[in-house]
């Protein structure tokens, strides 16, 4: 099996990593930020960052050659942790199912700039070697 970076659409690092790197049927993304992807700008609030982080992870878990369905597990560094309320809002739109969620840990961060939220995943596609 061969290593495939992944590079998804809006969506770039300042340093020269890609979006995700995959693995056969493992994917592993980097950070992935609640950024619009039009102008890289943080989300305003934190309920914002949460949205666009959602969406970069599809767009992620897309170029990946899966979808959100093949996240295994997630974890989110917050500024403020006691406001999971705005993550575990966009988390149910995503899971609603509580029989068919991804694994997740939710840890306080000293984040930069502002940047409230940010996240990495795991995840195994369906259906093997990525093409």
């Amino acid at each position: 099996m061969t290593r495939k970076s992944i590079h998804a659409e809006g969506f770039s690092h300042k340093n020269p990593i890609p979006s995700a790197c995959r693995i056969g049927p493992m994917l592993y993304s980097g950070s992935i930020l609640g950024t619009d992807p039009a102008t890289g700008a943080y989300g305003a609030t934190l309920a914002e960052q949460c949205e666009l982080m959602f969406a970069q992870m599809a767009r992620v878990m897309q170029a990946g050659g899966g979808s959100m369905h093949d996240i295994i597990k997630m974890t989110v560094w917050m500024r403020d942790r006691s406001q999971r309320a705005a993550l575990n809002a966009v988390w149910l739109q995503a899971f609603p199912d509580p029989n068919d969620r991804p694994a997740r840990h939710t840890m306080q961060a000293d984040l930069d700039g502002d940047k409230l939220i940010e996240c990495e995943i795991v995840a195994v596609i369906q259906g093997g070697e990525h093409a």
